[in-house]
């Protein structure tokens, strides 16, 4: 199946990290026009040689996604330039865990909050009014098998992502029927280079991998998954 989003202008928040890369590649080779939010320049510096031929369709800006007003100017800005905002990936996320839930510290609940709850509010803040306007477009949010999977030692984290499906659930049912579609993606351990260091008694090849979940993704943003609202998608690999 052809996926084409020449054309279209979308916005992939952490998109330099290990699935952000994967996701902003395959939509510079689907034809977008592609902003991505990143925390080190030498991140971007990468996407940036790694899109090659498409890296003038390329655009990025450091910036905090759980920061409202820096994500309000940033957006704004964006659709200023570019006349319209078609898709949004959050990507944005974070791990810790091994520890009992009385024992978590109270600033590793809230950075869990931040990155896996609060990035996806924000964008939803930002990013949805432009939708409506406009009577179109797509929100997906990378949450985690985490959601529905509670195990011990990873309660901040389980409960972080299990809140991020529940926002984008009750997103999804406010904007029925307006155009706009949202849905969250659930990974497993994703196969990236800083989970296979933290991890390396694993079967990495049950894993699934940032381009296979990219796949998904474009998918669901294409007019080929129209009939996609409101749902989360697992994408556990072997798992």
């Amino acid at each position: 199946m052809e996926i084409d989003f020449r054309d279209k202008v979308v916005l992939v928040t952490g998109g330099t990290g290990g699935l952000g890369h994967s996701v902003s590649l395959r939509f510079l080779e689907d034809g977008a026009t592609v902003l991505v939010t990143y925390r080190q320049q030498k991140e971007f510096e990468a996407l940036k040689d790694a899109a090659t031929a498409h890296a003038d369709h390329l655009h990025g800006a450091a910036i905090d996604v759980t920061d409202s007003s820096a994500m309000d100017e940033f957006v704004q800005s964006l659709v200023l330039r570019h006349g319209r905002l078609d898709v949004v990936v959050n990507t944005v996320g974070a791990y810790a865990g091994g520890v009992k839930a009385w024992e978590i510290e109270p600033k590793v609940f809230e950075r869990m909050l931040d990155l896996n709850l609060r990035s996806g509010f924000v964008l939803a803040r930002t990013a949805v009014p432009v939708m409506l306007k406009q009577k179109s477009g797509v929100l997906i949010n990378v949450a985690a098998k985490a959601a529905l999977d509670h195990a011990a030692g990873a309660s901040a984290y389980a409960a972080s992502k299990a809140a991020a499906v529940a926002l984008m659930d009750c997103l999804a049912a406010d904007v029925k029927g307006s155009g706009v579609r949202v849905n969250s993606i659930l990974p497993s351990v994703i196969d990236t280079e800083p989970n296979r260091d933290a991890m390396p008694g694993s079967d990495f090849a049950k894993w699934p991998r940032p381009e296979e979940i990219a796949r998904v993704i474009l998918f669901l943003a294409s007019p080929a998954g129209k009939v996609v609202h409101g749902a989360s998608i697992p994408v556990y690999g072997e798992s």
